[in-house]
């Protein structure tokens, strides 16, 4: 697949080959919701919890005697059916995450780079760099091409350094070839690749 590298700081550009086995898949819809779904489940924190029976504060003897009074027959105070009594069969804690294996992981990023791709919301660049330290300055280099939700995916250096700039903004991220997942480049509207990047990657995925 020909594309093109830009230059960012100069404007420049020039031809650029890539993979059409990770850029040019077409993208469905299923892949990307399992993959999505996959994720989502795993960041669940499944800390809900209700007291059962078992660990009602009442007392475990039984309210009153089985016969003679002429009400249904009870057990101790925490049974469900009184108030403030345990709860029968509710949450617990527990982990929501299932099992997606690594090949239908990687053909899950493989399928959201594509997307952005056909849509036309990815682009290729040779470096970014801020030498100023400024966040202003970074946010500069964005404005002219008047792109507000942004990702960018660069090298393990890369993307240390321009994390300390997207902490402090709320629709920029930045991650490193190894954080990529489809969640994070879905979330964006632009997605923005380095060269040192798209090497690793290719590597990775290939």
């Amino acid at each position: 697949m020909k594309t093109k590298i830009l230059n960012i700081d100069t404007g420049k550009s020039k031809e650029l080959s890539v993979l059409d086995s990770i850029f040019a898949v077409s993208p469905r819809k299923d892949v990307l919701s399992r993959v999505v779904r996959w994720q989502m489940a795993k960041k669940q924190q499944g800390t809900h919890s209700v007291k059962t029976r078992s660990e009602g504060n009442f007392s475990k003897s039984k309210i009153y005697k089985q016969k003679g009074t002429g009400g249904a027959r009870h057990g101790d105070r925490n049974a469900p059916i009184f108030r403030k009594g345990g709860v029968y069969k509710g949450p617990v804690p527990r982990s929501h995450a299932h099992k997606l294996n690594k090949k239908f992981r990687e053909l899950g990023i493989k399928h959201a780079l594509s997307s952005k791709a056909s849509a036309g919301k990815l682009l290729f660049i040779e470096e970014f760099a801020v030498k100023s330290g400024k966040t202003k300055d970074f946010v500069s280099k964005f404005q002219k091409f008047g792109w507000k939700s942004l990702l960018i995916i660069d090298g393990d250096k890369g993307a240390k350094d321009l994390s300390r700039y997207t902490s402090r903004l709320c629709d920029k991220d930045v991650l490193s070839v190894q954080g990529v997942n489809v969640y994070d480049i879905l979330k964006r509207d632009q997605l923005v690749i380095t060269l040192s990047a798209l090497k690793s990657l290719e590597e990775r995925l290939k």
